[in-house]
């Protein structure tokens, strides 16, 4: 078994809803660490027309709750690396349908089967 290290960036623009945005996800289908990766989050960056409050979530628990937001101000909301197992879900939620932008820089481990 090898392990693949592969730095990403993905994010979510203009979101204009209070549902909980999915992250990792592609302009297909939303695409969740696989049973074999795990995501190191290294920076959590989010930015809103309004001032929203912002709930993450990793895998059902929450993980920041009511972060505050000041409007057109980009804010980091990671102060450590959160790690999102195999098959967990990250998602980011805003209390207001203003316009918000989410975006993460992560690491994928990825362990891959070498035949």
């Amino acid at each position: 078994m090898a392990t693949v290290n592969l730095f990403k960036f993905f994010g979510v623009d203009n979101v204009t809803s209070t549902d909980a945005q999915t992250m990792f996800g592609t302009t297909n289908s939303v695409q969740n660490p696989l049973v074999n990766e795990v995501y190191i989050i290294k920076s959590l960056k989010v930015t809103s027309a309004g001032t929203p409050t912002v709930t993450v979530t990793n895998n059902s628990i929450t993980t920041i709750k009511t972060a505050a937001l000041t409007a057109n101000k980009t804010e980091e909301l990671l102060t450590v690396p959160l790690v999102v197992e195999g098959g967990k879900v990250l998602t980011v939620a805003s209390s207001s349908a203003d316009s918000f932008d989410v975006a993460i820089s992560y690491l994928n481990i990825k362990k891959e089967k070498v035949d």
